[in-house]
């Protein structure tokens, strides 16, 4: 039979629900035994969600001065929704940091500084612009400028001294990433190195570094984007308009539909289109192409994720295009 749970907790900002959470759960003769034992068996939600608040917790814990990458998309809006559970009713412990391209989503900027005001957090951000105007940095024939922000980052890493840095990457969005432990450990240069990287058996994380060194922490490591969205649902967190369908100027370029502006598109022989379409990561517009998709609901892209046979960014992200190894490139050189 089915049931419906009321859980009254603490104001949790950024859900539509701020005096309880209502869940339902599929109750079956099991919950008898588990009354019985004492036991409760958890959800996958809930098994997630649980295992994303005690990474939080453990680095708020072990390592010093972290912060929290966030752009405004999807997975690190649902970081920011698991460290305010992990804190309530205190507040986030430390701060956040965009790397802003410059070539970003009006829209998702938009987003960005209202959940920040809403959650009452301390936003940084560092320019990719700062860095070009300095010489530090060139600008790319093809005009995208996501492979740029490596330098930007380890940059913002070093002036605040942060010895963790939370990310929202996912095992299943790219086989880079599949292989990438929850703790990462990173160099004085920010780099990555397979042969440095931990064992993280029964959840045991290992924090250490020397001076200089510091630790990326992906708390949605084993979610799927079918997991984020599913805990989008049933948490009512609400997320940029350009998740969910909407008619858009749209051109096509290399199997993709990117949007025009002053980034360097659409070319002479690229034709603007009016298009319902919708977006499946947040990245620069340079990079980030749209789906064609009627999904204008959480429920509806539910659907649509489920059959899904493509993650979201080998389906919509030129910068992971580039080559055949290039988010791996980008993990070696202190991106990712």
């Amino acid at each position: 039979m089915t049931a419906t749970e009321l859980v009254v907790d603490e104001h949790i900002p950024g859900t539509q629900h701020p005096t309880a959470i209502e869940r339902t759960s599929t109750v079956t003769t099991t919950r008898e035994h588990a009354s019985a034992t004492g036991t409760r068996r958890l959800s996958q939600l809930d098994t997630l969600e649980a295992e994303g608040v005690h990474i939080i917790r453990e680095v708020a814990g072990e390592l010093e001065r972290p912060v929290l990458l966030f752009s405004g998309g999807k997975d690190s809006v649902v970081m920011l929704h698991l460290a305010a559970k992990a804190f309530a009713p205190a507040a986030i412990p430390f701060p956040l940091l965009h790397v802003d391209t410059g070539h970003n989503f009006p829209e998702v900027l938009a987003y960005r500084d209202s959940t920040v005001e809403h959650y009452g957090v301390r936003l940084m951000v560092a320019l990719v612009q700062d860095h070009i105007d300095a010489g530090t940095l060139k600008e790319r024939p093809d005009g995208t400028r996501n492979p740029l922000q490596t330098v930007p980052l380890l940059d913002a890493i070093e002036r605040g001294r942060h010895t963790a840095v939370f990310g929202g990457g996912r095992r299943d969005e790219e086989k880079a990433r599949a292989k990438e432990r929850v703790f990462s450990l990173r160099d004085e240069f920010g780099q990555w190195d397979p042969r440095r990287q931990r064992p993280e058996l029964w959840d045991l994380y290992n924090g250490r570094h020397r001076v200089g060194e510091h630790v990326r922490v992906f708390p949605l490591s084993n979610w799927t984007e079918l997991d984020v969205w599913e805990y989008v649902d049933r948490e009512g967190i609400d997320l940029p308009e350009i998740y969910y369908a909407h008619e858009r100027d749209v051109f096509l370029r290399d199997g993709m539909w990117l949007t025009p502006g002053g980034w360097g598109g659409p070319k002479e022989h690229e034709t603007i289109e009016r298009r319902v379409v919708r977006y499946r990561t947040v990245g620069d517009m340079s990079c980030t192409g749209a789906v064609d998709s009627t999904a204008s609901t959480v429920r509806e892209v539910i659907d649509e994720v489920a059959v899904s046979t493509i993650t979201e960014r080998g389906a919509t992200r030129a910068d992971d295009r580039l080559t055949e190894a290039a988010m791996e490139d980008r993990k070696r050189e202190g991106y990712f």
